[in-house]
């Protein structure tokens, strides 16, 4: 299973890559309009946890400006020294107080919150590959994802490119699996 798992994110990270820098940019654009009509309550007490996006990810700081601009507290992750383990958190506060982090991730500078922050989330926008029709979400391989997210109450929101909704996909024990998906061109679609 790792082998066709690794094959896979190859394929989508190399389609991905494929991509015109334009054809990223609207669709970037999309995916933060699509916040503006989520079916989730996003209002001034909600917090979100989101990410964000590395290299040819979907999305882009808009998407979380968005939130932002809906009156929600954003959380973004910030990957902790060591092996993989859960994620550690940190307040979004806007593009201007990003910097690199490791493996050169853009994190904010404010303080971290701990893992368990994560936990007052109502709704958790993830990173993946891909993600197929039962929820089963492609992710890079560490497994810092699927730590985090066990047993959270929240909704769950893989976003990836429209052609990265896939009928299936292969699944180990560990793997979370996600309840919702956003693309560019379809908006919030329910799994499973």
């Amino acid at each position: 299973m790792r082998t066709m798992k690794r094959r896979l994110r190859t394929e989508f990270e190399e389609r991905r890559i494929s991509r015109s820098f334009p054809v990223r940019q609207r669709a970037a654009a999309d995916l933060a309009e699509w916040i503006y009509s989520a079916p989730f309550r996003l209002e001034y007490d909600v917090t979100v946890a989101a990410y964000i996006p590395f290299g040819a990810e979907p999305g882009s700081p808009a998407l979380l400006d968005a939130l932002i601009d809906r009156g929600v507290t954003v959380l973004v992750p910030a990957v902790p020294g060591g092996e993989p383990t859960t994620l550690d958190w940190v307040r979004y506060d806007g593009a201007d107080s990003l910097t690199r982090g490791r493996w050169g991730l853009l994190e904010p500078t404010g303080e971290r919150l701990g893992t368990d922050a994560v936990r007052a989330a109502s709704v958790v926008f993830v990173p993946a590959y891909a993600v197929d029709k039962s929820g089963t979400r492609l992710g890079r391989g560490a497994g810092y994802y699927d730590r985090t997210l066990i047993g959270l109450a929240a909704d769950v929101v893989a976003v990836v490119f429209d052609d990265e909704v896939v009928e299936s996909l292969p699944a180990a024990p560990h793997d979370v699996r996600v309840g919702w998906v956003l693309t560019p061109g379809g908006g919030f679609r329910e799994l499973g």
